[in-house]
Protein backbone atom coordinates (compact mmCIF):
# COMPACT_ATOMS: atom_id res chain seq x y z
CA UNK A 1 0.00 0.00 0.00
CA UNK A 2 1.13 3.54 -0.73
CA UNK A 3 0.73 6.34 1.80
CA UNK A 4 1.57 9.57 -0.04
CA UNK A 5 1.60 11.24 -3.45
CA UNK A 6 5.39 11.56 -3.57
CA UNK A 7 5.52 8.72 -6.11
CA UNK A 8 3.86 11.03 -8.66
CA UNK A 9 6.81 13.42 -8.48
CA UNK A 10 9.25 10.54 -9.01
CA UNK A 11 7.32 8.91 -11.88
CA UNK A 12 9.10 8.69 -15.22
CA UNK A 13 5.73 8.23 -16.94
CA UNK A 14 2.07 7.53 -16.28
CA UNK A 15 -0.84 6.21 -18.34
CA UNK A 16 -4.48 5.20 -17.98
CA UNK A 17 -5.51 1.55 -17.92
CA UNK A 18 -8.96 0.03 -18.36
CA UNK A 19 -9.28 -3.70 -17.84
CA UNK A 20 -11.91 -6.34 -17.53
CA UNK A 21 -11.94 -10.04 -16.74
CA UNK A 22 -13.37 -12.82 -18.87
CA UNK A 23 -12.50 -15.20 -16.01
CA UNK A 24 -11.54 -14.39 -12.43
CA UNK A 25 -11.02 -18.00 -11.33
CA UNK A 26 -8.15 -18.15 -8.80
CA UNK A 27 -6.42 -20.89 -10.82
CA UNK A 28 -6.52 -18.91 -14.08
CA UNK A 29 -7.57 -15.37 -14.77
CA UNK A 30 -8.22 -14.08 -18.27
CA UNK A 31 -7.86 -10.32 -18.57
CA UNK A 32 -8.49 -7.80 -21.34
CA UNK A 33 -6.54 -4.55 -20.94
CA UNK A 34 -6.47 -1.29 -22.87
CA UNK A 35 -3.43 0.85 -22.10
CA UNK A 36 -3.39 4.11 -24.07
CA UNK A 37 -3.45 3.00 -27.74
CA UNK A 38 -2.42 -0.62 -27.02
CA UNK A 39 -4.48 -3.62 -25.94
CA UNK A 40 -3.61 -7.02 -24.49
CA UNK A 41 -5.18 -10.36 -23.69
CA UNK A 42 -3.51 -11.89 -20.63
CA UNK A 43 -3.88 -15.27 -18.96
CA UNK A 44 -2.43 -15.72 -15.47
CA UNK A 45 -2.10 -18.92 -13.47
CA UNK A 46 -2.36 -19.22 -9.70
CA UNK A 47 0.24 -17.59 -7.44
CA UNK A 48 2.90 -19.49 -5.57
CA UNK A 49 2.45 -19.85 -1.77
CA UNK A 50 4.15 -16.51 -1.02
CA UNK A 51 2.27 -14.65 -3.73
CA UNK A 52 5.58 -13.69 -5.37
CA UNK A 53 5.36 -15.58 -8.65
CA UNK A 54 2.79 -16.81 -11.13
CA UNK A 55 2.66 -17.97 -14.72
CA UNK A 56 1.63 -15.25 -17.18
CA UNK A 57 0.94 -15.35 -20.91
CA UNK A 58 0.19 -12.13 -22.76
CA UNK A 59 -0.58 -11.25 -26.37
CA UNK A 60 -1.06 -7.83 -27.91
CA UNK A 61 -4.38 -7.53 -29.72
CA UNK A 62 -5.98 -4.68 -31.70
CA UNK A 63 -7.75 -2.09 -29.52
CA UNK A 64 -11.01 -2.61 -31.45
CA UNK A 65 -10.92 -6.33 -30.53
CA UNK A 66 -10.24 -5.49 -26.88
CA UNK A 67 -13.22 -3.12 -26.88
CA UNK A 68 -15.42 -5.94 -28.22
CA UNK A 69 -14.08 -8.39 -25.61
CA UNK A 70 -14.80 -5.84 -22.85
CA UNK A 71 -18.49 -6.33 -23.64
CA UNK A 72 -18.13 -9.99 -22.57
CA UNK A 73 -16.26 -9.26 -19.34
CA UNK A 74 -17.57 -9.92 -15.86
CA UNK A 75 -19.15 -6.93 -14.10
CA UNK A 76 -16.64 -4.63 -12.42
CA UNK A 77 -14.32 -3.01 -14.95
CA UNK A 78 -11.06 -1.79 -13.37
CA UNK A 79 -9.99 1.79 -14.11
CA UNK A 80 -6.66 3.13 -12.91
CA UNK A 81 -3.67 5.31 -13.66
CA UNK A 82 -0.29 3.59 -13.54
CA UNK A 83 2.84 5.49 -12.56
CA UNK A 84 6.26 3.96 -13.33
CA UNK A 85 9.05 4.83 -10.91
CA UNK A 86 12.66 3.66 -10.92
CA UNK A 87 13.91 3.21 -7.38
CA UNK A 88 17.05 1.36 -6.23
CA UNK A 89 17.48 -0.36 -9.62
CA UNK A 90 13.91 -1.68 -9.71
CA UNK A 91 10.85 -0.48 -11.59
CA UNK A 92 7.89 0.11 -9.30
CA UNK A 93 4.43 0.31 -10.86
CA UNK A 94 2.05 2.33 -8.71
CA UNK A 95 -1.63 1.95 -9.56
CA UNK A 96 -4.12 4.61 -8.46
CA UNK A 97 -7.63 3.19 -8.77
CA UNK A 98 -10.93 4.91 -9.61
CA UNK A 99 -14.61 4.00 -9.60
CA UNK A 100 -15.59 1.38 -7.01
CA UNK A 101 -11.92 1.07 -6.02
CA UNK A 102 -11.38 4.81 -5.58
CA UNK A 103 -8.84 5.59 -2.87
CA UNK A 104 -6.81 2.40 -3.37
CA UNK A 105 -3.18 2.95 -4.34
CA UNK A 106 -0.98 -0.13 -4.72
CA UNK A 107 2.68 -0.50 -5.74
CA UNK A 108 4.13 -3.56 -7.44
CA UNK A 109 7.72 -4.33 -8.38
CA UNK A 110 8.80 -6.82 -11.03
CA UNK A 111 11.57 -9.13 -9.87
CA UNK A 112 14.16 -10.92 -12.00
CA UNK A 113 13.83 -13.83 -9.53
CA UNK A 114 12.00 -14.42 -6.25
CA UNK A 115 15.35 -14.19 -4.45
CA UNK A 116 15.84 -10.54 -5.49
CA UNK A 117 16.31 -8.18 -2.58
CA UNK A 118 14.16 -5.08 -2.93
CA UNK A 119 14.63 -1.81 -1.09
CA UNK A 120 11.19 -0.27 -0.59
CA UNK A 121 10.72 3.46 -1.08
CA UNK A 122 9.63 5.45 1.99
CA UNK A 123 6.26 6.18 0.37
CA UNK A 124 5.25 2.52 0.62
CA UNK A 125 3.16 2.13 3.74
CA UNK A 126 2.88 -1.65 4.14
CA UNK A 127 3.53 -4.93 2.38
CA UNK A 128 0.46 -6.65 0.88
CA UNK A 129 2.16 -9.29 -1.29
CA UNK A 130 0.12 -12.47 -1.24
CA UNK A 131 -3.01 -10.76 0.12
CA UNK A 132 -5.50 -11.76 -2.57
CA UNK A 133 -7.88 -8.89 -1.68
CA UNK A 134 -5.51 -6.59 -3.59
CA UNK A 135 -5.45 -8.68 -6.78
CA UNK A 136 -7.19 -6.82 -9.58
CA UNK A 137 -9.29 -9.89 -10.33
CA UNK A 138 -10.48 -9.87 -6.69
CA UNK A 139 -11.31 -6.17 -6.84
CA UNK A 140 -14.04 -6.79 -9.41
CA UNK A 141 -15.90 -9.07 -6.98
CA UNK A 142 -15.12 -7.14 -3.79
CA UNK A 143 -14.19 -3.54 -4.60
CA UNK A 144 -12.04 -1.56 -2.20
CA UNK A 145 -14.94 0.81 -1.53
CA UNK A 146 -16.84 -2.04 0.20
CA UNK A 147 -14.08 -3.01 2.66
Amino acid sequence: MVNSNIYKLEARRSYKIIQGYLSSDSQRTVRVRIKENLAFLTIKGSSDQQGLSRYEWEKEIPVCEAEELMKLCLPGIIEKTRFEIIYASHIFEVDEFYGENDGLIVAEVELASISDIVELPLWIDREVTGDSRYYNASLIDRPFGTW
